[in-house]
């Protein structure tokens, strides 16, 4: 395997465990007749050259983010705690304006962040690629347009003239297998002086309280700040703030 980054070959292994079956799929009851549960590798690596932690390519991220994922965002109520005063914040951060500002989330799930700032009135789009979660977005009022994003997509809304003010990423880089083509499309779809905030769990935090819970199928990246820093620089972005958050 090689980094998905930088494409040094990759030798150093930070954890194996094994084999696992994908952590939201869950088993029909009863039974179909020919039923088995897939089992695939689960095989954290880093990269010495750039420090990129990654997990083993073997899937589709369409097998996992398919039309039925089972994930809603807006389940928990101290998350979405969270995300409206995110939202107070980042309004009065930024400045942003009622029917100008245009705010875009990637991963957007069931809309249950831009909600917030749309109540506020100011103008929303989500980018999404799970059908189900889309649809109880769109069913919100939440603007969604159901795609994987990346440079493919990003080229597709540029021209459409999307170009937000702020970009929110709450969870969802360690989601993206092909990091590079999905940090490329954010500068074309970002105004000039836009602002991107994300939101990761750090592999700092992993390793000092022994997380490997948190290390399946769907996270295909470890992330730290020492890797961000070249990644973004690498795409003409550049970070300017970090503040741990407890959640």
């Amino acid at each position: 395997m090689k980094c998905r980054c930088c494409n040094k070959e990759l030798n150093d292994i930070l954890l194996d465990l094994n084999f696992a079956p994908l952590s939201n799929s869950y088993i029909k009851n009863p039974y179909p007749k020919d039923f088995y549960e897939k089992y695939y590798p689960l095989v954290v690596y880093y990269c010495t050259k750039c420090w990129f932690v990654q997990s083993n390519t073997f899937n589709n991220p369409k097998e996992i983010f398919n039309e039925e994922y089972a994930y809603l965002s807006s389940a928990s109520k101290t998350f979405l705690n969270h995300c409206k005063i995110y939202v107070d914040d980042i309004i009065k951060r930024l400045n942003l304006k009622s029917n100008k500002s245009l705010v875009m989330e990637i991963a957007s799930n069931d809309g249950y962040l831009l909600n917030f700032f749309k109540k506020k009135g100011i103008n929303v789009l989500g980018v999404e690629p799970s059908k189900s979660v889309a649809f109880i977005a769109k069913k919100k009022g939440i603007n969604t347009i159901i795609k994987f994003f990346g440079l493919k997509t990003a080229l597709k809304l540029s021209k459409f003239n999307y170009e937000a003010d702020l970009i929110v990423l709450k969870n969802v880089l360690a989601h993206v297998p092909n990091i590079n083509d999905f940090v490329s499309g954010l500068p074309l779809v970002l105004k000039k002086n836009g602002q991107i905030t994300i939101e990761f769990p750090h592999v700092l935090e992993l390793i000092k309280k022994n997380q490997f819970d948190t290390i399946y199928h769907e996270h295909f990246t470890y992330l730290s700040i020492t890797f961000l820093v070249k990644l973004f620089h690498k795409h003409n972005l550049k970070i300017h703030d970090v503040e741990k958050l407890k959640t």
